[in-house]
């Protein structure tokens, strides 16, 4: 139990850290707070998944389903923090917007179980797509080096890192079978801050410096404050979390023989929503299931939802070892940059693949994809695009994933239900590609953007 829980840990740990190391970044964060808000995203995360597996009265989906970050609300946090002035204030804003969309995401589980059919692939695939492709450039700010005021920025010394680190990760992934394959990520982070050891690019201050033992002090950054224009982003961050958590525990009931009724997936967004809430009161962020776990579970046929607890465990004393939390931040920027091209990269290739199954053969859907594809697209290509407007409606529109997610949901009501038969074949599935769009019903669970691909 300790040795499958453990991997389940090593599988997700990457993506529950980088979130927070993107936008303690953007906020220009410390070491010291960036170990501190590493540590908290660990902890809650280690909650979210006890109240998934485990369960109180009719929240949890009670499946072998691990929760933690979600990369879905880095891109609306990252605006959020450029249109903040003052960043001390951005962080509190966050958890207040949070706080919020947590909450009512909690009231609207049971009829969002109703209402994700409305959620055709030919939406969340274009919202995972916009996903990894907003994040790319941090990746290749990363890549860069730390500093972009540095001589070095951009140097090829950091590029070079890179690269060795990106090489390194392939090679795993080409190479290697079942668990090494599976932390393959992983061990690239860490043969790459190795490499750059000789090179003067790691610094072991933050190890050395933290704590052995320590607790997420509750308001540690501030008091959460509320603002529209963020509670609003992150509420379509919610939406769009809700959706993926869905099509997890669809995929999972399939693979433990357990198929998710409607029940049980009121119970899981309930958990989801819930720990959502409550992280921001222990300085985390909005948490959501980790796909790449459920093909853990599907690899190892460890069906036990006891096992994922063990992990959840785990998760909690890593938060609780601010020492342990620290060892991310020995990473240098330009090795995170290198794995980032396959993290981020992955999470658009993923929403791709939900597009190939979203009936691209039929003009409506080329016509929303289309659209919400450039919609969202804009804050990257034009990130002044926006200039004109005011800035509290700039968090949302700044966010590509927002405004792409808004805009898919709306083009595919127009085209594929407004004047149609609310009970046709085509609209009864989130996961299903229908019969109208793709020729036949598949049936499968979706493949959508992990935390950690």
């Amino acid at each position: 139990m300790a040795t499958t829980g453990l991997q389940h840990v090593a599988a997700m740990y990457a993506g529950v850290v980088a979130p927070p190391l993107i936008v303690g970044a953007a906020i220009g964060l410390s070491a010291t707070d960036l170990t501190f808000l590493t540590g908290a995203c660990l902890f809650t995360a280690g909650l979210a998944t006890f109240l998934q597996t485990l369960g109180v009265w009719k929240i949890g989906a009670r499946l072998p389903f691990v929760n933690g970050v979600t990369f879905a609300g880095v891109a609306p946090m990252t605006a959020v923090v450029a249109s903040t002035h003052d960043k001390s204030d951005a962080l509190p804003i966050i958890f207040g917007a949070v706080i919020v969309a947590g909450l009512l995401g909690f009231l609207a589980a049971p009829v969002f179980c109703k209402a994700v059919r409305f959620f055709l692939p030919v939406v969340t695939g274009t919202v995972i797509t916009l996903i990894g492709v907003s994040l790319l450039p941090v990746a290749f700010n990363w890549a860069q080096g730390p500093d972009p005021a540095a001589d070095d920025y951009g140097s090829g010394t950091h590029l070079g890192l890179a690269g060795a680190t990106l090489l390194v990760v392939l090679l795993l992934r080409r190479l290697t079978r079942g668990f090494v394959k599976q932390i393959a990520v992983l061990l690239g982070l860490i043969t790459g801050t190795l490499i750059a050891v000789p090179f003067g690019a790691t610094d072991f201050g933050p190890v050395t410096d933290a704590a052995v033992v320590g607790f997420p002090t509750p308001f540690h950054f501030g008091t959460p404050q509320f603002h529209l224009a963020a509670i609003l982003s992150m509420c379509v961050v919610m939406v769009v979390s809700m959706t993926e958590s869905t099509a997890d525990m669809l995929a999972l009931g399939e693979i433990v023989d357990r198929p998710a009724d409607e029940r049980t997936i009121a119970a899981g967004l309930r958990a989801d929503t819930l720990g959502s809430a409550l992280s921001p009161l222990f300085n985390g962020f909005m948490c959501s299931a980790f796909a790449q776990n459920i093909g853990l579970v599907a690899m190892t046929r460890i069906r036990s939802r006891y096992v994922v607890a063990t992990g959840g465990g785990f998760l909690v004393l890593m938060g609780l070892c601010p020492m342990a939390a620290s060892l991310i931040a020995v990473v240098p920027r330009p090795v995170l940059g290198g794995a980032g091209v396959v993290l981020f990269g992955s999470v658009a290739a993923s929403g791709i693949q939900t597009l190939v199954r979203a009936g691209l053969d039929k003009d409506n859907n080329v016509l929303i994809v289309a659209v919400s594809l450039a919609v969202g697209i804009v804050p990257i290509t034009a990130p002044e695009f926006y200039h004109a407007f005011p800035e509290t409606a700039r968090i949302v529109l700044d966010s590509g994933i927002s405004t792409g997610c808004v805009a898919a949901v709306l083009l595919n009501l127009v085209f594929n239900h407004l004047g149609r038969d609310a009970d046709a074949a085509d609209v009864t599935h989130p996961m299903e590609a229908g019969t109208e769009l793709s020729g036949a019903a598949t049936g499968a669970a979706a493949p959508h953007a992990p935390a950690t691909p």
